[in-house]
């Protein structure tokens, strides 16, 4: 089949050299622009990002965008939801970003999010949750919040490891546990496979823990259900201290060292290592939100976690995402599709913009990024904001339109 991608002829691909991304002047950087308000939010992320980076080198740096194809778009033009094409363009060029993609009903995927996440071995799902001033909160303090969540992005229940009930292989697995582990598993039950490795622990907390170094941050927590799910969740807590130490031990304490050898308080370059069970978790995110910085956890756990935190902060509209490996990265905007406003220059592209600013700092294009979030800021404290926002605010605002509020964020630079 013939290629479906256009390669842009101003500029170059990134190359990896020696392990390292060696990253040109005028990156080729392939996007997707997703399904339902994709194309809404696409345009004006890429509006923004466009003026940033002139803003910030004068013509000296540019991006040139390639567009590849996944989801709806997808089907359309190569007849299936996620090309071999698409994968291939991601692994050759190292970075790329995207808007929602809609999950195929029926049959195939069952997330092409997922998908995309797992074939590339992106492990690491980043997400920073952080308050700008302005955005209207539940909270009190919203100030406090300012944590990244390492999510495991490979295994947990998402490997999609499952059978529904009353089929040939749940009743197979179901006979085999009862039969062989004297298990008492109902026959009308679904079954699922919730897979925890050794493997992929240690790559997901060695990326947190090298983001704490690398940022200045102050502690890493791993946050499990081990009390439970012992040989799974209690597992990664255990690998995750045992990385820690094997490879950062000359910079981690454990929050036990903390009180016994140095009463609390933090020595000079050192980091601290905890850990917390999800459940109580989620209720210190709300109660002591400023104890915490770096948070590790699998799967699930990170997916609700990473939402209960953006819910203090804006929500999802205000929440970046970044799927990382060891050298990939593909950047995402983290909520859904909302087809219901499908082309109505209605949504928040918030989300989306912020991941660019994620992907900007990969780039170690690091002014880029803070212009971005200066001028965000700055816009939403002047009530300048879409729809979402406007009915949380005081005061009769008129919302923007997407393409408004990013042509507000420019000026604002």
């Amino acid at each position: 089949m013939a290629s479906k991608i256009l390669v842009p002829e101003s500029g170059k691909p990134i190359t990896l050299k020696n392990g390292q991304l060696e990253i040109p002047d005028y990156p080729i950087i392939p996007f997707i622009e997703g399904d339902g308000i994709g194309p809404d939010i696409w345009r004006a992320s890429k509006y923004v990002f466009d003026a940033a980076v002139e803003k910030a080198y004068g013509g000296k740096r540019k991006i040139a965008w390639m567009e590849i194809f996944a989801g709806d778009k997808a089907k359309g033009i190569y007849d299936e939801y996620l090309p071999e094409e698409t994968v291939e363009t991601i692994r050759n060029y190292y970075i790329a970003i995207k808007g929602p993609l809609t999950t195929p009903i029926g049959g195939g995927f069952r997330s092409l999010n997922v998908t995309l996440r797992q074939v590339l071995n992106l492990y690491a799902c980043v997400r920073p949750v952080k308050y700008y001033r302005g955005v209207p909160s539940p909270v009190k303090q919203p100030t406090k919040m300012n944590v990244v969540v390492f999510r495991e992005n490979t295994e947990d229940v998402y490997a999609g490891i499952e059978w529904v009930m009353g089929s040939d292989e749940a009743k197979r697995v179901i006979n085999f546990l009862n039969s062989e582990f004297n298990t008492k598993i109902s026959l009308d039950s679904g079954i699922g496979i919730k897979p925890i490795s050794e493997t992929a622990t240690k790559n997901l907390v060695r990326k947190a823990a090298e983001f704490v170094i690398e940022n200045d941050r102050t502690s890493l927590t791993i946050v499990h259900k081990g009390n439970i799910m012992k040989y799974t969740e209690g597992a990664f807590k255990d690998w995750g201290y045992e990385l820690v130490q094997q490879e950062f031990g000359d910079r981690f304490i454990t929050e036990a060292e903390l009180w016994s050898k140095y009463d609390g308080k933090l020595p000079e370059g050192k980091k601290i290592i905890k850990d917390r069970i999800a459940d109580s978790m989620f209720q210190q995110i709300l109660t002591r939100t400023d104890e915490y910085d770096v948070i590790a956890t699998p799967n699930l756990n990170g997916d609700y976690l990473s939402d209960a935190c953006a819910a203090q902060v804006g929500g999802l509209g205000m929440a970046p995402g970044a799927n990382i490996g060891d050298i990939h990265a593909l950047f995402e905007a983290t909520h859904g599709t909302a087809p219901k406003y499908t082309g109505m220059d209605k949504v928040n592209p918030s989300s989306l913009i912020l991941s660019g600013v994620l992907m900007f700092q990969y780039l170690k294009w690091a002014e880029v990024g803070q212009i971005i979030e200066e001028a965000l800021e700055k816009t939403i404290l002047k009530k300048q904001v879409t729809y979402d926002l406007a009915r949380q605010l005081e005061g009769d605002i008129k919302p923007l339109k997407t393409s408004e509020f990013a042509k507000a964020i420019v000026d604002n630079f």
